[in-house]
């Protein structure tokens, strides 16, 4: 009888943490779908959710800390001034700092994710998953170093880390594709660096590749598990970045279809389009997010009209119908208080360089000089200094 007893009561356990682990599971797999749609509020509830039941789980802080980050970001402009804009400089007005309790709460669920895991690989020094999860940690940490605080020292530091980390996953099990995420972006982004960043990867023995961290990233979208989505995005702004747009327009299409809230996805295909060469099908990715807006489809009324005048004006220049482009960027200058400092400045100094090419130099040297008052430390008003001395001319 007593062993009867006991087999159900173990059998009783067993079903609970079955239960438990597909509650967890469910939660981290809405989260995820919140995540990548932009949906940041309701992708912390989820992870929180998930915490709750399985608290020593290190993973579930860092889902946490990259959510409460990702929101950030998102706020302030950032995700869009990388993706669509494909512009590195992230600038924010100063009362979108991150405020004291976001920044506590993002570094709290890394520490208590890397406590964890450290507890973990000190019982079991080759424990992969916890040595996966502190990558990770100091992964996210990296990023909110380098786009957030400009801290570069201390973000090389942690990606450096990370990097070492992941590496020892790819001995112990080296069918772990996913562990070679960090590998390429570390690559990637040191063989990008100045020669005085590069330095400091050559001191860690990282020389840095541009073309092997791509074909890792490749590799990581094509056959990964946990990062396939992820390698995927990371593609889409790397072949921005080095001027390979039909390769990214697959990807962004494959991810608009898993998480079709997502507006910046749109932008994003239509920058691509954009820069392909078709014009037809550049417009006509931005008129389905204008179509999306009107009818109030799911996620499309967090969209500025401005964004969508912007993309359209952009894409209009440089197929030089600088008429209507003005019109485009004259609207967006109206609104440039309520706009991100990227998106402002930029409209600013396409009006001047329309003035320039159709031979208004008054409007354009009035249109460069409220781009440098809007915002002094940006890419776009450092251009827009030469353009006072110099008029701007297409090549």
């Amino acid at each position: 009888m007593q062993v009867k007893i006991l087999a159900l009561v173990l059998a009783s356990a067993a079903a609970l943490a079955g239960q438990e682990t597909s509650q967890v599971g469910n939660a981290v797999e809405r989260g995820y779908d919140h995540f990548y749609n932009l949906e940041y509020d309701e992708a912390i509830a989820d992870f929180q959710r998930a915490i709750a039941l399985t608290p020593s789980d290190p993973e579930l802080h860092n889902h946490l800390a990259q959510a409460i980050v990702f929101k950030e970001m998102y706020r302030d402009g950032a995700l869009e001034s990388e993706l669509v804009s494909g512009n590195n400089s992230f600038l924010r007005r100063p009362k979108l700092n991150p405020s004291p309790r976001t920044e506590s709460w993002f570094l709290s669920e890394l520490a208590t994710a890397m406590s964890l895991a450290n507890a973990r690989l000190g019982k079991n020094p080759n424990d992969t998953a916890a040595m996966y999860a502190l990558g990770i940690s100091y992964g996210l940490r990296c990023n909110y170093y380098w786009i957030v605080k400009k801290a570069w020292r201390d973000s090389l530091r942690d990606a450096t880390t990370a990097r070492r980390l992941h590496n020892r996953i790819t001995e112990l099990d080296p069918s772990n594709v996913d562990a070679r995420l960090v590998q390429g972006l570390h690559d990637y982004i040191v063989g990008s660096l100045n020669w005085q960043y590069r330095m400091l990867g050559f001191l860690v023995g990282i020389r840095g590749d541009k073309e092997k961290g791509i074909r890792i990233i490749q590799d990581v979208a094509a056959h990964g598990k946990e990062n396939k989505l992820d390698a995927e995005i990371f593609l889409c702004a790397l072949y921005r970045r080095e001027n390979r747009p039909k390769s990214a327009i697959p990807l962004v299409q494959d991810l608009i279809r898993r998480f079709p809230r997502n507006y910046l996805l749109r932008l994003e295909l239509s920058q691509m389009y954009s820069m392909a060469g078709d014009k037809t099908n550049a417009l006509a990715a931005v008129e389905e997010v204008a179509a999306l807006k009107q009818r109030h489809a799911p996620g499309y009324d967090r969209v500025r009209w401005e964004k969508i005048w912007f993309q359209e004006g952009t894409i209009q220049f440089w197929y030089r119908e600088f008429d209507a482009a003005l019109e485009n960027m004259k609207k967006v200058a109206a609104a440039s208080q309520e706009v991100d400092l990227n998106t402002g400045v930029a409209a600013y100094l396409r009006m001047g360089q329309i003035y320039d090419l159709t031979h208004r130099r008054p409007q354009a040297v009035e249109a460069y000089k409220k781009a440098i008052a809007y915002a002094p430390q940006a890419a776009a008003a450092q251009e827009c200094r030469r353009y006072l001395a110099s008029p701007y001319r297409r090549m």
